[in-house]
């Protein structure tokens, strides 16, 4: 259910609402709209007719219920998209849209440093690289852990962009915080319930990517898991989904979108990378992406792909990365949006 308060409710009666709502065994939610606030009660407490029944009091305006299975996700609970604020001055939503690029793993201090400057003087706002890696085979690269998160964290320091990487496991998480900006679920872990559980916990921004073979309801209700536990600042990201098809690493479903738009509060992202697995479809699909609404983009970026650890082969070359940039502008202009000014 989610309880709409009357505008100037007094702390009072806002204090009466969400008592009320713990004493009935159900878990309070608090949104903050740009026009009054929303309380969502979540969980399994003691009926939905005493719920209803606080519209009686006299800070509430209405009750009103969440008729999607992942209620604090939706547009019902939150009709404004929510803008996750990533440093002072880089956000995810809004009318920018955020580009996040760089190498697949940390491989060295001079690669990951002049990755980070190539794509700063692109355009890009945020720097990824990964420092743990999720590989299909045991005997593949499994990245450089707490090494390369302090090479993150040094290119940081020199270029100021935030850092995104990968979490794999919940014991890491309180290591991995102590570097990154923003924690990425992989597609392989986007059912690692224990995970999404401990990242609810955390007041860091998550990147959740959709897994191989995910609906967009699961992918949401996998949403759901980070934000019913205290987080809200989860970003989606379409990353491709396993078909039949052959000629490229995965489909991109760009259709999840603007569907995702209809369904839900959260900013929508897509990696054209992973979603293709070769360098020269990013560019005409981080296109399509912004033409069709994305919020953000994540790109793989490697000043020498030949030689990468990993993704070589779908990852651009700086200068091809600044070229995506420049033909990126048009269609963000057409959508009405822009892009992070180039340093």
């Amino acid at each position: 259910m989610i309880i709409v308060l009357k505008k100037g409710v007094s702390q009072e009666q806002f204090k009466e609402v969400t008592d009320m709502i713990k004493d009935l065994g159900y878990h309070a939610h608090v949104i903050q709209g740009t026009e009054r606030t929303v309380i969502g009660a979540v969980g399994s407490g003691r009926g939905t007719d005493k719920l209803q029944a606080m519209e009686n009091l006299p800070g509430v305006d209405n009750v009103v219920p969440i008729l999607q299975p992942y209620k604090l996700a939706s547009l019902e609970v939150k009709p404004e998209k929510s803008i996750i604020q990533i440093s002072d001055n880089v956000k995810i939503g809004g009318d920018e849209v955020a580009v996040i690029a760089g190498p697949c793993s940390v491989e060295s201090e001079e690669q990951i440093i002049e990755s980070a400057r190539a794509v700063k003087a692109a355009g890009a706002n945020m720097l990824r690289g990964g420092a743990f890696k999720p590989r299909t085979s045991p005997y593949s690269f499994q990245g450089m852990e707490e090494e390369g998160l302090i090479l993150l964290r040094n290119a940081r320091k020199i270029t100021g962009l935030p850092i995104v990487t990968e979490i794999l496991n919940p014991a890491d998480i309180n290591l991995i915080c102590k570097y990154a900006d923003i924690l990425q679920v992989g597609a392989r872990n986007i059912q690692n319930f224990a995970l999404l559980k401990e990242l609810g916990k955390v007041d860091k921004p998550v990147i959740l990517k959709r897994g191989m073979m995910t609906t967009i309801e699961e992918f949401l209700m996998s949403a759901e898991y980070i934000i019913s536990g205290g987080n809200s600042k989860v970003i989606l990201c379409e990353r491709g989904i396993r078909t039949f098809e052959t000629a490229t690493r995965n489909t991109l479903d760009l259709s999840c979108v603007p569907v995702l738009h209809e369904r839900t509060h959260l900013p929508v992202i897509v990696d054209p990378s992973h979603g293709t697995g070769h360098w020269k479809l990013v560019t005409p699909m981080a296109c399509a992406a912004v033409a069709v609404g994305a919020d953000g983009l994540m790109v793989e970026v490697h000043p020498h792909p030949d030689h990468a650890v990993s993704d070589g082969i779908q990852s651009l070359k700086p200068e091809k990365f600044s070229e995506m940039m420049d033909s990126l502008s048009r269609f963000a202009e057409a959508a009405g949006r822009t892009l992070p000014e180039s340093s």
